[in-house]
């Protein structure tokens, strides 16, 4: 539950994190930092999420005991990864002369992405061994440090550069902070062992960090796109729509997949791989329990939202754009928490490269066709259709064929039904004026859908509830 907890408190100190920059550096600033951030999470992604990757699915407490060789090998990989990062933004630093501004940037970016993916493998190795209570430390730590760094910076500076170098400063000393609760015994693998797991770490990781760099190209591009076409401040109101969506939808199904995974792998190590396959079907449902209705709530609460909480320079443009990108957000989440677990349990992860190839195909020839007649809104379109396309392919490899996956379909069908059954129930609020909307869609919609999955009990919810409820009564009589 502390994991959880974290992910909540992350998401709601991200959502006021990202909607005060924006309104402090305004649209030019934020379209800037926003085109920063996103390269130093595509550096992130392509040179360390093959480390978090391993960790997640080759670490754990039964390993850090029996096989301490395999945290050795990440701890390597990740200090000669970081040091050479380290070196190029030195030398784009070195280079500004030349360059001018465009320079200082990419050294930012490349900086902030040595924190950023420390912070994401110290993360990764508690969730690996279940400390719920140092991974919120980690996560309230970082999170207050980021609040304090960017916004500071943001506010004495106002300038988009300085502001992303602080971003990924406040994720590194966060973790550097509270390492030693995740430090491991010293060991020193052979060479040969050591070369062995870096190759199965690297056949595992490459095809879904290639797939993920893709993704994160696509918002990247399209952003680079709209701000050719309309200009930075363009730019900005599309990347405040995409930022928040993106945050809401992919914070709710990493707060249960870094869980849920977990689970699945040591369902796996005790059961087998028909055990592992069979908690991620499970783990389907609850991510669809809680994506489905997320997704009726954020349209039922966005006029009320945009009046509410978005800075007054984005308003009306933040609505335009995050509503065409809505269902290719959603789509993007059901494949990172949904799909992709069931080609890494089978530790056979070139379908989502494939399908991740296939969606930015798509997204690049809507781009072609939808830019110039409809602009902006036509970039928001097509990065949603390339999202639809790789979605509906990884979908098509999982379920079919001979080892498809057997998923709950009862739970899938009564989670959509109950998430209509709450955007019907909230349709009529949505009038209101905003600050009597917002209360009355959210809890409204949280006690019929929460009404809901107790009634049907939606992806085994209630009973889940009713066993740790039942477990608990004897300790807590003992």
């Amino acid at each position: 539950m502390a994991v959880i907890a974290a992910y909540i408190v992350n998401a709601v100190l991200n959502l006021a994190l990202g909607l005060l920059l924006a309104q402090i550096l305004g649209p030019a600033d934020f379209g800037r930092f926003a085109l920063g951030m996103a390269g130093s999470v595509v550096l992130t992604t392509l040179f360390f999420e093959w480390l978090r990757l391993s960790a997640t699915r080759f670490y754990s407490e039964r390993v850090r005991g029996e096989e301490p060789w395999i945290r050795a090998v990440l701890d390597r990989a990740y200090a000669t990864t970081a040091i050479c990062l380290v070196a190029a933004a030195l030398l784009c630093l070195a280079g500004r002369p030349l360059a001018g501004p465009p320079a200082t940037l990419a050294a930012a970016a490349v900086a902030s992405s040595v924190g950023i993916g420390l912070f994401d493998y110290q993360t990764t190795l508690a969730r690996a061994r279940f400390i719920g209570g140092l991974y919120l430390k980690l996560v309230l730590v970082k999170s207050g440090f980021a609040l304090v760094f960017t916004v500071g910076t943001a506010w004495a500076t106002g300038d988009a550069t300085a502001v992303i170098a602080a971003a990924g400063a406040s994720q590194f000393l966060a973790a550097v902070l509270i390492h030693r609760g995740l430090t491991d015994p010293r060991h020193r693998p052979d060479a040969a062992r050591g070369r062995t797991m870096l190759r199965i770490f690297i056949t595992y990781g490459l095809p879904i960090i290639a797939a993920n760099v893709v993704y994160q190209l696509l918002p990247f591009a399209n952003r680079s796109a709209i701000a050719a076409v309309g200009g930075f401040s363009e730019s900005g109101y599309f990347s405040l729509a995409s930022d928040i969506g993106t945050r809401i939808f992919g914070t709710l199904g990493a707060a249960l997949d870094v869980l849920l995974f977990q689970i699945a792998v040591r369902a796996e190590e005790e059961g087998g791989r028909g055990a592992g396959e069979a908690q991620v079907a499970r783990n389907f449902a609850v991510v669809a329990a809680l994506i489905l209705p997320s997704t009726a709530g954020v349209w039922a609460v966005l006029p009320a939202l945009e009046a509410i909480v978005v800075p007054e320079a984005f308003r009306g443009h933040f609505s335009a754009y995050l509503l065409p990108m809505l269902p290719g957000l959603v789509a993007f989440a059901g494949m990172n928490y949904a799909l992709n677990p069931v080609f890494q349990i089978r530790r056979r992860t070139m379908p989502v490269i494939v399908a991740a190839l296939f969606g930015a195909l798509v997204n690049a020839l809507a781009l072609l066709a939808l830019a110039g007649p409809f602009g902006g809104t036509g970039i928001a379109i097509a990065q949603t259709l390339g999202f639809l396309a790789a979605f509906g392919l990884l979908a098509g490899l999982a379920l079919t064929g001979r080892e498809r996956i057997a998923l709950p379909w009862r739970d899938l069908a009564t989670a959509g039904a109950a998430s209509l059954v709450m955007a019907a129930a909230v349709w009529p609020l949505r009038g209101l004026s905003p600050w009597l909307a917002l209360p009355a869609c959210i809890g409204t919609g949280v006690i019929v859908y929460g009404a809901l999955v107790w009634l049907l009990d939606i992806a085994g919810l209630r009973s889940a509830v009713m066993e740790r409820r039942q477990s608990a009564l004897p300790a807590a009589a003992e």
